[in-house]
């Protein structure tokens, strides 16, 4: 269960870096500023789903201590 967490935690930071980069790319070259919105929401989106797996992570690792 750690390891799939943890490489799924891997997979959706991955996914958050390249999204981004593409994200600024079409923005930096001026092309289309709908694209690139939509792809900054898709990060934000990715974003959430790693810090939820990092959560989670952490709670069954037990790096966090349960209340």
């Amino acid at each position: 269960m750690q390891s799939a967490l943890s490489f799924l935690s891997f997979a959706f930071m991955v996914a958050v870096a390249i999204v981004l980069l593409a994200g600024l790319t079409v923005m930096l070259r001026g092309k289309s500023s709908n694209l690139s919105q939509t792809l900054m929401r898709w990060r934000v989106g990715l974003q959430f789903v790693a810090v939820v797996l990092l959560v989670v992570y952490a709670y069954v690792a037990n790096i966090w201590p349960a209340p």
